[in-house]
């Protein structure tokens, strides 16, 4: 068994956790005095976010060196510390790898602008039509046209992003040995985790051409050739170290394409991440608008997601939250009157599933959106975009304001909220953006006197190490339609494993199959008064519970 079906990952924003100089920034210095704190929580690996030179146009995610760290965040020499001491804990390293696209202020980039011919190809330019026109009609994932005008040419090129990201040429295997030396660069400053940013998107077609049906994103997400690359990624990198755990980002991707990418026997990588379950609060859509989820949509997704990847021997990644999502307590939980609860019971929902638990900072202390009051409090170039665009197509200030207080990615980058003291314990100096104001009640000192979430979410890590059934086990959905509960068996051997959440703040009683009840059932966790498992089960709001039965 490959041991990252045991793990749990939890993942650090850098900027946000923890500023340990007062300049306001998170740094990792930071991040290595709370290495204890994260070892006793029990988690097995750290992803952290990009802390590269970078302009920072898109936080870190527009690289413009990979191999120095930003003084934003500190030094080689911190960051040689931060390995050593989350070693020295049993922990590891996952680094975020951005190999689809460079900042244009890259040397790669900076050079192709200059005439050298050797690493123009290193990037994606074509001519404009005749007409004058772009290459093709294809959109930015981040407004505008997938184009922009190369240098003083009458080329373009690719920006699948930002207009200062320009998408690497994979084809070119220069390319592609350059960015193998980058991982091998971290590899031997003791890294043991990749996670690889948009890495479904790196096979560009042979041949460009308008999409007369959609964004062009069809031509581009998922190739044929990515599999390819990322047999060839493994084999000439992490592949040589067994102890190893990547995992992709996949950008509107499919069960059958996840398949392969994380099918053990074809060697690319140990998961991926999937993110369908969160657009189901998109009216039409449209990430920037206002609905309640849509949980039978949501149950959907995540029974579907489970059972293709198990057929086909793929693997799951399985979060709530990141840093581009907002808080899923004040999203799919309820983050006033039952934020305890439903904070629990969207933690055990996820961590028994099949596939590795991923705990964003925070979470595991009950964190929410910080719904502030003004535009202006928000950094998030995006949500800023989104405002405009939303009150010049007719929204009130009031309508524009709620959308931005449930959508913005600024909801999870808020500061780590440490303390009730000043900006949480999370800076002595002014924070890059705002802590959200509950910082006084909701912080890490509080909830390790007095909370019930983090102890909650110690016992999923611990149960995941203890009982194969749930690293390891099969999945079978139950009550797939039932309008408030999601629920599930796992199969191990002779055990099975019932999970029951109730998503709603109402009581309700399920049914369960009479062959559940035969044998005798150990409650393993649950977050209300322990009962016995009976055929007509009553939940209360927001409970969550997990029977071992055999």
């Amino acid at each position: 068994m490959n041991d990252f079906h045991q793990k749990v990952i939890y993942q650090v924003y850098p900027k946000s956790f923890r500023d340990s100089n007062g300049d306001g920034v998170g740094d990792l210095l930071g991040v290595t005095e709370k290495i204890p704190y994260l070892a006793e929580l029990g988690i097995d690996m750290i992803w952290l976010n990009p802390f590269y030179v970078s302009p920072q146009k898109d936080n870190g995610y527009d690289v413009a060196n990979y191999i120095e760290i930003d003084p934003l965040f500190g030094t080689m020499a911190d960051f040689e510390l931060l390995v050593k001491t989350a070693k020295s804990y049993d922990i590891e390293i996952m680094l975020d790898m951005v190999l689809n696209h460079t900042s244009i202020q890259h040397e790669w980039f900076q050079k192709a602008l200059a005439g050298d011919k050797a690493y123009e190809d290193f990037y994606i330019t074509r001519e404009g039509k005749a007409d004058g026109s772009l290459p093709t009609n294809w959109e930015s994932k981040f407004v505008g046209p997938a184009w922009e005008k190369f240098g003083e040419t009458n080329r373009y090129y690719l920006r699948l992003f930002d207009v200062t990201q320009g998408d690497l040429n994979w084809k070119n295997p220069d390319v592609r040995d350059a960015l193998y030396d980058v991982v091998n660069f971290w590899i031997a400053k003791g890294v043991t985790g990749f996670r690889f940013d948009v890495v479904n998107l790196i096979d560009k077609p042979a041949i460009f051409e308008d999409d007369l049906l959609g964004d062009g994103r069809r031509f581009y997400t998922d190739g044929a050739k990515v599999h390819d690359y990322l047999k060839e990624l493994n084999q000439r990198t992490f592949g040589k170290l067994p102890e190893a755990i990547t995992v992709g980002e996949m950008s509107s991707t499919t069960i059958k394409d996840c398949v392969g990418y994380s099918n053990p026997n074809d060697k690319e990588l140990s998961m991926t991440f999937s993110f369908h379950h969160l657009k189901v609060d998109y009216v039409n859509g449209q990430k920037w608008s206002k609905m309640p989820f849509d949980f039978m949509a949501l149950k959907g997704i995540l029974h579907d997601w489970q059972v293709g990847m198990a057929e086909g021997n793929g693997w799951n990644a399985l979060f709530w939250n990141n840093h581009d999502q907002p808080r899923a307590l004040s999203r799919f939980g309820n983050d006033t009157t039952y934020r305890v609860k439903s904070a629990q019971m969207l933690a055990a929902s996820i961590h028994l599933l099949r596939g590795t638990p991923y705990i964003y900072q925070g979470e595991e202390i009950g964190m929410t959106n910080p719904y502030f009051d003004n535009i202006t409090t928000y950094q998030d170039v995006e949500s800023q975009n989104a405002y405009h665009h939303l009150t010049s197509d007719g929204h009130t200030t009031e309508e524009a304001m709620a959308i931005i207080k449930d959508k913005s990615r600024d909801n999870s980058r808020t500061p780590m909220q440490w303390d009730a003291s000043e900006n949480g314990g999370f800076t002595t100096g002014k924070p890059w953006l705002s802590v959200a104001a509950n910082y006084h009640e909701i912080n890490v000192e509080n909830e390790l006197k007095h909370g019930e979430i983090f102890s909650f979410y110690q016992k999923l890590i611990q149960l995941r190490k203890a009982y194969p059934i749930i690293s390891i086990g099969d999945y079978q959905g139950l009550l797939l339609e039932h309008p408030t509960v999601f629920a599930y068996l796992r199969t191990y051997k002779s055990q099975q494993l019932v999970v029951l959440n109730n998503f709603y703040d109402t009581a309700t009683t399920v049914t369960l199959p009479e062959e559940l009840l035969s044998k005798k059932a150990v409650r393993l966790i649950g977050n209300d008064e322990a009962k016995e498992l009976t055929q007509g089960y009553e939940l209360a709001p927001y409970e969550t519970v997990a029977f071992l039965i055999g």
